[in-house]
């Protein structure tokens, strides 16, 4: 569906509404043209909840489970009825974690933890689970609506987020954290930056497991209002801890700090592999 070209000056009132949080869900939200964002934050759950999603999921969650919290991309028609939709949430990417075991990390890697662990600690088993317990997910987002994105060569245009435009909108979401039995760190988080004439997403899952792999998983989603373009880029990057801890400078005395920032990690990480898809609303 084609849209009206993007403006040259801040949308108006009129094509511009900002919802500010509210006590009952802690949510707020933008509409520029006819894209709402809405991203919600709410507390850990609450332990009937944890119950609820263990029971759901089939596995114990993450220690830290924001499982209230959402990001959402809703793109509405001219009637105001809601043609498509994209949300990040901690269910569903909790949903697409390994839940038999099998599939636990690279076998190499796997049996390198281990002996590791049982070096360390007697209590091996109470530390690995029969289920991925790194919580490493391949989620790309759940839509609603009926088109679908396909496979395209066309690239998220870098020098259009380059610009210095106003940012309209931005936030940082938490979906879920563990420590890993403090043998590393995982962690899901969505940020999303929209500016008048467009919005970038990124879902990010970075996985620290010590003396064992870094692991990156990112979801770029990238709209364009005027064209009713969105581009999802989904990139995976890794590699073993080894070989990261090579690359860091031997004077640098933060590299602790640094192994706890997915984005300075991102740096130090080799591409594995990338794909990106289409949708014109």
């Amino acid at each position: 569906m084609s849209m009206p070209p993007p403006p040259t000056t801040l949308p108006t009132p009129q094509s511009m509404a900002t919802v500010m949080p509210t006590a009952v869900d802690a949510g707020k939200s933008i509409t520029v043209s006819s894209f709402k964002i809405t991203t919600r934050k709410l507390p850990i759950l609450n332990a009937q909840e944890i119950d609820a999603m263990t029971e759901k999921l089939g596995i114990a969650p993450p220690e830290m489970i924001f499982g209230n919290n959402v990001v959402s991309i809703e793109k509405f028609g001219g009637g105001g009825e809601e043609e498509w939709k994209i949300e990040f949430n901690a269910l569903d990417a909790l949903d697409l974690v390994d839940k038999t075991g099998s599939d636990m990390l690279k076998v190499a890697y796997s049996a390198a933890w281990q002996k590791q662990r049982e070096r360390m600690h007697e209590g091996i088993k109470e530390v690995v689970k029969p289920f991925d317990w790194t919580y490493s997910t391949n989620y790309q987002g759940t839509i609603s609506g009926t088109k679908q994105f396909t496979p395209t060569t066309e690239q998220i245009p870098l020098d259009k987020l380059r610009r210095q435009d106003p940012i309209l909108f931005f936030d940082d979401v938490m979906l879920y954290e563990d420590e890993l039995a403090d043998n590393g760190m995982s962690i899901l988080s969505v940020k999303v930056r929209v500016m008048p004439a467009r919005l970038l997403l990124l879902a990010r899952f970075y996985m620290r497991l010590d003396d064992v792999v870094f692991r990156i998983r990112d979801t770029r989603i990238f709209v364009e209002f005027a064209e009713g373009v969105v581009l999802r880029e989904y990139q995976e990057k890794e590699d073993s801890y080894d070989n990261v801890k090579k690359k860091f400078p031997p004077y640098r005395d933060d590299i602790p700090a640094i192994m706890r920032d997915p984005n300075q990690m991102a740096e130090y990480l080799p591409l594995k592999s990338v794909k990106v898809e289409k949708l014109v609303l």
